[in-house]
C-alpha cells in the first residue's frame, strides 16, 4: 500500500477528473491511433503502430500511478489541526531575515504544488523547514543557495 497523502477537496477532485479523462478520452485516442496504424499494413515494419503501442503503455502506466495516488488520498479535515503551528493547508507569511522580503505560501501535497499560485509541497525544503513553526519563530531552510532564515509572521487556515 502506498503512502497516504492529504488533499483539499478541490485538489482531489482535479486528480479524479484527470484519471477519468485518461481512462475515457485518453484510451479512446490511443485505440484510434492503433487502429489507424494497423490499417496501414505489415505490423512488423510499421513505426506508427510501434509508437502507438508505446504511447498506450505510457498511458496505462500513468493511469495506474494516478489510481494509486487517488486510492491513498484523503480529504484533509481542518477541524483536527493545531492552528497555532504551520502545517498542511496552512497559509504562512514569512520574512527573509537577511533582506526583509516577505512572501506567503500555502503548504499542500506534492501533486497540488504550484509555485506560481503560491502553493508549495510539504516535502520541499521550504515545506519541511516551515512545518511545526509558530508565529515569531525562525525557520532555517536548506536551499540550493545555502542556509536561509525566515521569520514566521502570520499563519492562517
Amino acid at each position: 500500500m502506498g503512502q497516504v497523502q492529504y488533499y483539499t477537496e478541490e485538489g482531489l477532485r482535479k486528480l479524479k477528473d484527470e484519471l477519468q479523462d485518461l481512462k475515457g478520452r485518453g484510451r479512446q485516442d490511443i485505440a484510434k491511433q492503433i487502429a489507424e496504424a494497423r490499417d496501414k499494413g505489415d505490423l512488423s515494419e510499421n513505426a506508427e503502430y510501434d509508437a502507438a503501442k508505446d504511447a498506450q503503455g505510457h498511458l496505462e502506466l500513468k493511469i495506474a500511478k494516478l489510481e494509486a495516488v487517488v486510492g491513498n488520498a484523503r480529504i484533509f479535515d481542518q477541524s483536527l489541526i493545531d492552528t497555532s503551528k504551520v502545517g498542511i493547508l496552512s497559509t504562512v507569511k514569512i520574512k527573509n531575515v537577511k533582506n526583509g522580503m516577505t512572501v506567503s505560501y500555502t503548504l499542500v501535497s506534492e501533486e497540488e504544488a504550484d509555485l506560481k499560485a503560491g502553493k508549495i509541497s510539504l516535502g520541499s525544503p521550504f515545506g519541511k523547514g516551515l512545518v511545526g513553526k509558530k508565529i515569531g519563530e525562525i525557520a532555517e531552510i536548506n536551499a540550493p543557495a545555502g542556509l536561509l532564515q525566515f521569520e514566521i509572521l502570520h499563519i492562517s487556515y
